[in-house]
C-alpha cells in the first residue's frame, strides 16, 4: 500500500520525487521536432545519474530502456529508438526514479513545435483529470472516489478512459497495491489512509478506449488509431491536502476548495 512511517523514508521519497520532477520538466522543455527518440531516453538517463539517482525503469520486467516516449497513438510503454519527432506530434513521457530503494513515477505529454489543437486540446483535458482525480486523495475517501473524478472530466468532455490499464501504489517497488482505475463509482474500492503512496495516471484517448499491444511486447497503443495523451504524479496522502511529490513547472494545484 505504499506506507511510510519513518520521516527519513520520507525524506528519501520526496528528494526521489524532486528530481523526477525536475528531469520531466527539463525534457518537456527540451525536446523539439527532428529529434530522435532514442536522444530523450538518453537524456533523460543522464540528467537521473547525475543527481546521484537511478531510472527505475531500465531493465524492469525487461524493458529495454530508461524512460517511455509514446507518440500519437501509442498510449504507453513506447520504446525509444530511431524515430524522429515531427511538428505536432502528441509525445508522452512516462518516467520512474529510484533513490536509496524509494520508487516514484510521473508522466507528462506534450505537442511538438506548433498546430494540432486536437492534440493540445486532449493533452489539456487528460491533465486536469489527473489534478481533479489528486483532488481526491484524501484520507477517508476510497480508490474509486479518484476513479469517478477522473472518468467525469474526461467522458464530459467527449473522450474515453483506458480501461486496461490502471494507476497504483508506489513507493518501496515500482508497481504496489492498490489498483487505481481511472473510471468507477464514488464511495467504492479500497479504502484511502493516510501515509499511502499513489501514482494517479489517467491514459485518455481521443476516441475509443480499446487497446492493442505491438508486435515489440511493449508498446500499447489505441486500437481505432486515434490520439492518446497521458499524466501521472507520485502523490502522498496526508491529513489534508495531497502532497505532490513530483511536481514540474507551476502546473497545476491542489486545495481545499
Amino acid at each position: 500500500m505504499g506506507k511510510f512511517l519513518e520521516e527519513t523514508e520520507l525524506a528519501a521519497l520526496r528528494h526521489s520525487g524532486k528530481i523526477l520532477g525536475e528531469v520531466l520538466q527539463k525534457l518537456r522543455d527540451w525536446i523539439a521536432p527532428g529529434m530522435k527518440t532514442s536522444l530523450i531516453n538518453r537524456m533523460a538517463e543522464e540528467m537521473i545519474y547525475e543527481r546521484g539517482a537511478r531510472p527505475a525503469f531500465k531493465g524492469y520486467r525487461g524493458f529495454p530502456a530508461s524512460v517511455c516516449v509514446s507518440v500519437n497513438d501509442e498510449i504507453v510503454h513506447g520504446i525509444p529508438g530511431d524515430r524522429v519527432l515531427k511538428e505536432g506530434d502528441l509525445v508522452s513521457i512516462d518516467l520512474g526514479v529510484e533513490l536509496e530503494g524509494f520508487y516514484t513515477d510521473a508522466a507528462l505529454s506534450v505537442v511538438i513545435g506548433d498546430g494540432n489543437p486536437l492534440a493540445r486540446r486532449l493533452i489539456e483535458i487528460t491533465e486536469r483529470a489527473l489534478y481533479e482525480g489528486i483532488k481526491m486523495v484524501r484520507a477517508g475517501n476510497r480508490i474509486g472516489d479518484i476513479s469517478h473524478a477522473i472518468q467525469t472530466v474526461v467522458e464530459g468532455e467527449g473522450f474515453s478512459v483506458v480501461r486496461d490499464l490502471v494507476g497504483h501504489g508506489v513507493g518501496r517497488a515500482l508497481h504496489e497495491e492498490p489498483q487505481i482505475p481511472n473510471f468507477g463509482k464514488k464511495g467504492q474500492g479500497v479504502l484511502i489512509e493516510k501515509g499511502m503512496v499513489l501514482a494517479i495516471e489517467p491514459m485518455v484517448n481521443e476516441k475509443g478506449y480499446r487497446v492493442r499491444v505491438l508486435e515489440d511486447g511493449w508498446t500499447i497503443v489505441t486500437e481505432d488509431g486515434g490520439l492518446s495523451a497521458h499524466f501521472e504524479h507520485t502523490v502522498l496522502v496526508t491529513d489534508g491536502v495531497p502532497e505532490i511529490l513530483t511536481p514540474w513547472g507551476e502546473g497545476m494545484v491542489c486545495s481545499d476548495a
